[in-house]
């Protein structure tokens, strides 16, 4: 199975307490970075891929860059849990890759965990790529990172 978790791209700071966090958008630099990643996913990202996202304005607005149907889960809002995503993307027993939009702390957390074997506060830049593939090497499933990139190396 490949697993491919995409943080939202820049976004809008909070502008006041009566704006709620969930509706932030992305800025002009978040959709550039968004559009940029969206080329090379395109270019890598097998045709049955399922796409996946948060909730949240800015990571819809990220995942819309791609021009593919997109299923939101509100369970991949802001602040969910790490083990959580992995049951919902399938991990590690889908036949379909699945790239999920969504949040830090939580990619990141997902990321320590599988390749790591502990969940910890891995930082993940926004609109990074991180791509985790899962293989079974002597009846073991081996999870390993096939690609880790950001829109500033493309």
């Amino acid at each position: 199975m490949d697993l491919i978790l995409w943080r939202h791209a820049d976004t809008a700071p909070v502008k006041n307490d009566s704006e709620p966090d969930i509706q932030r958008r992305l800025t002009g630099k978040g959709r550039k970075q968004a559009a940029l990643m969206a080329v090379w996913l395109e270019r890598h990202l097998p045709d049955s891929v399922k796409v996946l996202a948060s909730p949240a304005t800015r990571a819809r607005e990220t995942a819309e860059a791609l021009g593919r149907k997109i299923v939101t889960v509100p369970e991949l809002a802001i602040g969910a849990d790490a083990a959580q995503l992995l049951h919902i993307a399938g991990w590690p027993d889908s036949r379909q890759a699945v790239l999920i939009v969504g949040h830090q702390p939580t990619l990141g957390r997902v990321a320590s965990l599988l390749l790591l074997g502990e969940e910890q506060d891995l930082s993940m830049r926004k609109a990074a790529v991180w791509w985790i593939t899962n293989r079974i090497r002597e009846d073991e499933f081996r999870p390993s990172l096939r690609a880790a990139i950001c829109p500033e190396y493309l």
